[in-house]
């Protein structure tokens, strides 16, 4: 029983039985692949934002299973909590996730999808002018610790996804007991500098090799439009 229940419990946690689905591109068939091969049923969405990647998640990779969400600023978190209302298997938390607990200081850009805890540096304006900061907000701050287990157990397969501007270090300093139950990581890393003081690339993988992860993806993200240089991607860590 064991083997075979598990693997129809995930199954009834994707709308198609298999993976395999020619409405999506190639990188998030890739991700969905992924999903399902490491039987995924729950999905830490930190940095939410409005909810953009959930959606995503939803819509066009036919995730049913739960889907936790942290966004602290009000405005983004309004329009993502909106999104969660007729979704039962989705909920928002309005905090952030980062090495300690506290009241923060969050800096808010122009397209809100920038906002940092983090200084912008100019390399970011050039390439994407709208994103420059435009006022700053006081928001609660936690770390992963301090909360994982009132959210999830041991039983659960979890993929975190931090889309932190810069600060995904800090999220997973904040995070070192939860990383033991955590199957799958997705984390936005910078190519060249963008923020002060985050981790690039290539010190990122370096980061999550010594903490017992391997890279399995990587997906294109924010690219200059002007040159088209690539300036930051998503890479996908599994545990080995």
């Amino acid at each position: 029983m064991g083997l075979k229940y598990e693997i129809s419990k995930f199954i009834g946690g994707f709308r198609t039985n298999l993976p395999k689905d020619k409405s999506i591109s190639r990188v998030l068939s890739r991700r969905k692949r992924l999903l399902y091969s490491y039987g995924i049923d729950t999905v830490l969405d930190i940095g939410a934002n409005s909810g953009q990647f959930a959606v995503q998640m939803r819509r066009r990779l036919g995730y049913t299973n739960r889907i936790l969400s942290f966004e602290p600023l009000s405005s983004a978190f309004e329009l993502l909590k909106k999104r969660t209302e007729n979704d039962s298997g989705w909920q928002a938390y309005n905090f952030a996730l980062g090495e300690t607990e506290e009241q923060r200081s969050i800096n808010i850009a122009g397209n809100s999808c920038s906002s940092s805890l983090l200084n912008m540096l100019s390399s970011h304006i050039e390439s994407a002018p709208k994103s420059e900061y435009t006022g700053v907000e006081i928001i609660e701050m936690k770390s992963l610790d301090s909360v994982f287990d009132g959210l999830c157990d041991k039983t659960n397969k979890i993929y975190m996804k931090i889309d932190t501007q810069g600060y995904e270090s800090m999220v997973l300093k904040g995070a070192e007991k939860s990383l033991e139950n955590i199957n799958t990581i997705q984390l936005e890393m910078s190519l060249i500098p963008l923020y002060e003081g985050e981790l690039l690339f290539n010190d990122m993988c370096q980061l999550m090799n010594e903490k017992g992860y391997r890279l399995v993806g990587i997906e294109p993200g924010f690219t200059d439009k002007k040159s088209g240089e690539l300036l930051q991607v998503d890479g996908i860590f599994h545990r080995f």
